[in-house]
């Protein structure tokens, strides 16, 4: 898809946002029962994907929701996130990215339906779980359970949004698009911990919620003890063995993983389209009726949103549309396929309870029928290693292992997991200007002071807590204190050296004596704490220590998990071979946040505090940079690649695109070839092992202005401005590989034309295919942009697929002998091919 349209396409679309708008503006009755959600009298089939509107920008939703709905969505999934609603208790943000009434609205006028997770508690790898870091000073509070001053907060929230709702008329029950609504949040993980507080809690969220009168069903995710009329839902990367904890509630699963997320020092984690099919179709096959996508798009985490900690600033997810808004091939088209197929079952799904069919080990077959005589079959094959051939209704059926054959009328395959009829796109960056903008970038710096530098500064005799002191205004927090040394100290050698010993909480500890960097340390997503061992030299008379302790994020998941502090523990010990000296008792002054923070520097105009490139510092620790830079062309999404950087944060023309973090490398191993086949968990399938977790960072177009725009860059640990470079996303080369025992193109259900067919098609409307770098009929092998030609190959493949697809925005290629000839009798075949687009 593209964000420019041609002019039929984008009549079309009009007309259909049109219809939409009329559908959704009279009042739709929204119930369940045992089989599904139920709307205005009528049994659904419901598919949802997950789109957070904070991690995108209101001029990307139009084109996020209308790529969804051409992938087969029904319904757009979102969280609401208090943090950034109410940063200040009682004062309220539902501006440009907040905007959560603009968002829903858009979401009708793209003709989908809303399920809306208040929660208020997201997780969602968000900072502190979505909660605000004021509810964290509230006399007598605890998060999540059976406690006064949180239910009053809670529910005070919880109120606020419903009413916003419905003053919009946003809800179902008054013609808008909200069909669904969550509270809580994969309670039932953790409610253990809460002891018998939890279910009174959950009960009280419960009625609390229903008594809004939203006129729409309400869910909790995870949690099997929910009570009447809330529907409890699955989440995980399978929930075909899921059961609701009542006859009278349907199957909902509230979040397939699509993916995982990614955090600093991690390889990056994927998960194949054929997998996340077959457990989708599985999902169908054994009676759900509603199944999301968590994420359809993940996007980016700006500002300092990401959580976890050491949550990166992608959340892209391998979701099937990526961080910029491009649709991942073949994922968002293999599984478009797969609701289409699913959709074709839905008269029959509805109708009844499926029934279950032994084929043979590991072999199942479940039949749905309705009383209109209408019929669909799903035959699944669950061995991880072995394809099978079963005996159906008297007909034979191949199943590929690990897969799920749908038959919408119980004799014919319209779709197999295993077997992709969607292209293969390969998205590449390409940077901005072949002689490299950043070397012509003019850089300008300023050096951000090494400890106390702000009158807002204060004295404790006492080691604080990062996030009680800086109730997380910032990530950072200067930790200073002196000593007089007259030399003859016992925890001295050779009456100048000793070790300083500190240990963190997390995330980060970057050490200074007399100004001078000694050292850091860091934790990560598996161990955020830090410990710092650092052979130091004094001098006599007065030293001073500095130590700035960082955050990468707040804790966002886990029992109790607002007690989790930050930031520097005591004892912080000067240790020598025969005694030590303790700290922790010294006076410590304390400085929230940077200098450069309070002066505004990432958003400051004047040009008089930044000094010019000629003396530019490289490598060194705590220094701001800035530079202007042209607006690359074109529309297509753009990105900063940080590689020379360390670790910091960027902002464009003064807004934040978060965190950067290059230099932090995942583990060299992990990264085996990923077979589909069999289970799948977030560590199975990694990529980039050895290399940053992320140096791309997506930078919105709509952040971007034409003509000149700012960088400001606050380099925490020290690197190199001017290595960095602007890069375009673009997609250039299609691949498609279809084998002749396919099924035909889902699309293709009601035609005559029962043969496989490759297609292909350009991803901009304004793009032909230019050329045909590899065309194979027979047995070709390899993955896209690297295929080969097998030891059998069709001498016609390339001129036909060549004839059938040079100078057109797209093409279909029939796979057969009848067109290609029969380069090897008995040997199955397939057509393998590579275009390029331009």
């Amino acid at each position: 898809m593209a964000a420019a349209m041609a002019p039929t396409s984008l009549l079309v679309l009009v007309l259909l946002i049109l219809c939409h708008g009329v559908e959704l503006s009279a009042a739709a009755n929204v119930t369940y029962d045992h089989r599904a959600l139920v709307i205005d009298g009528r049994r659904r089939v419901l598919v949802s994907g997950s789109i957070h509107y904070p991690r995108s920008t209101p001029e990307m939703w139009p084109d996020l929701i209308e790529k969804s709905k051409s992938g087969g969505l029904d319904v757009i999934d979102t969280y609401v996130f208090w943090d950034i609603h109410e940063p200040v208790q009682g004062e309220y943000d539902f501006e440009g990215r907040k905007d959560l009434v603009r968002f829903v609205k858009a979401v009708a006028a793209g003709g989908l339906y809303v399920h809306l997770r208040i929660g208020p508690y997201v997780c969602a790898e968000w900072n502190y779980g979505g909660f605000p870091l004021w509810l964290h000073f509230i006399p007598g509070i605890e998060f999540r359970t059976d406690n006064e001053p949180y239910k009053k907060e809670m529910q005070r929230f919880t109120t606020k949004i419903v009413d916003m709702m419905k003053y919009e008329k946003l809800y179902a029950s008054q013609g808008g698009p909200i069909i669904l609504s969550q509270i809580e949040n994969e309670y039932g993980n953790i409610d253990d911990a809460y002891g018998k507080a939890a279910k009174t809690y959950i009960d009280w969220a419960a009625s609390m919620a229903t008594s809004l009168n939203t006129g729409v069903p309400w869910v909790m995710c995870q949690q099997a003890d929910a009570p009447d009329p809330i529907i409890d839902t699955c989440n995980g990367f399978y929930c075909d063995q899921y059961t609701p904890n009542s006859y009278h509630k349907p199957k909902f699963w509230t979040e397939n993983w699509s993916g995982w997320f990614l955090g600093f020092g991690d390889s990056v984690p994927y998960r194949p389209a054929e997998d996340l099919a077959f457990a989708v179709a599985r999902f169908y096959q054994r009676g759900g009726t509603l199944q999301n996508y968590y994420m359809y798009h993940g996007g980016t985490n700006f500002g300092r949103t990401s959580g976890g900690p050491f949550i990166t600033t992608s959340y892209d997810y391998d979701a099937p549309i990526d961080e910029y808004g491009l649709v991942r091939q073949p994922k968002w088209g293999h599984l478009r396929d797969l609701h289409i197929a699913i959709k074709l079952c839905e008269e029959a799904m509805v109708a009844t309870d499926p029934e279950s069919i032994d084929l043979g080990p590991n072999l199942i077959g479940d039949v749905y029928r309705a009383e209109s005589g209408k019929c669909a079959a799903f035959l699944a094959n669950i061995d991880n290693k072995t394809n099978a051939t079963v005996i159906f209704n008297g007909k034979t059926y191949f199943l590929p292992a690990w897969s799920v054959s749908i038959l919408p009328d119980c004799e014919h395959v319209v779709f197999n997991t295993a077997q992709i009829n969607s292209q293969t796109t390969l998205p590449e960056m390409k940077y901005v200007n072949s002689d490299d903008q950043s070397s012509e970038l003019a850089w300008k710096y300023v050096q951000e002071p090494v400890g106390i530098s702000k009158s807002s500064a204060f004295v404790k005799a006492e080691i604080l807590e990062q996030i009680n002191t800086t109730a997380d205004a910032s990530d950072y927090l200067w930790y200073s204190t002196s000593l007089d040394i007259t030399g003859n100290e016992p925890f001295l050698s050779d009456g100048s050296e000793c070790t300083l010993h500190v240990e963190s909480l997390g995330h980060v500890l970057h050490s200074f004596v007399n100004g001078q960097p000694t050292g850091s340390a860091i934790g990560s997503g598996g161990d955020s704490k830090v410990s710092l061992n650092l052979t130091i030299t004094l001098v006599k008379g007065i030293n001073k220590i500095d130590l700035l302790s960082v955050t990468v994020g707040l804790q966002n998941y886990g029992a109790f998990y607002e007690k989790q502090g930050a930031g520097i523990i005591s004892p912080v010990l000067l240790i020598g071979k025969t005694a030590s000296a303790n700290l922790s008792l010294s006076e410590w002054t304390y400085q929230i946040g940077l200098q450069g923070e309070d002066s505004g520097l990432y958003d400051s105009g004047d040009s008089s505090v930044w000094h010019s490139q000629a003396d530019l510092p490289k490598y060194v620790p705590l220094v701001w940079y800035t530079t202007e830079f042209e607006a690359p062309a074109g529309n297509d999404p753009v990105a900063i690649d940080f590689t020379g950087m360390g670790k910091g944060t960027a902002w464009v023309n003064g807004e934040s695109i978060g965190r950067y973090w290059p230099s932090y490398l995942a583990p060299e191993s992990g990264c085996e070839p990923c077979d589909y086949r069999g289970n799948y968990d977030a560590k199975k399938c990694r990529k980039n092992c050895g290399q940053p977790s992320q140096t791309l960072y997506h930078v919105p177009r709509s952040f971007i202005r034409p003509g000149q725009n700012k960088l400001v860059l606050f380099e925490e640990m020290g690197g190199d401005p001017t290595i960095i470079s602007f890069t375009t996303r673009q997609i250039a080369r299609l691949c498609g590989h279809v084998s002749e025992n396919h099924p035909p193109p889902v699309r293709a259900w009601n035609s005559t034309n029962k043969s496989p067919v490759l297609h292909l098609e350009c991803p901009r409307p304004d793009q032909v295919i230019s050329s045909v770098p590899f065309a194979s009929f027979g047995t070709p092998y390899g993955t896209c942009g690297s295929y080969s030609h097998g030891g059998c190959s069709s001498s016609r493949a390339l001129a036909i697929v060549k004839q059938a697809c040079v100078g057109a925005t797209s093409c279909d290629v029939e796979v057969s002998i009848d067109l290609f000839g029969d380069p090897c009798a008995h040997v199955g075949k397939s057509l393998a091919v590579e275009v390029a687009c331009s």
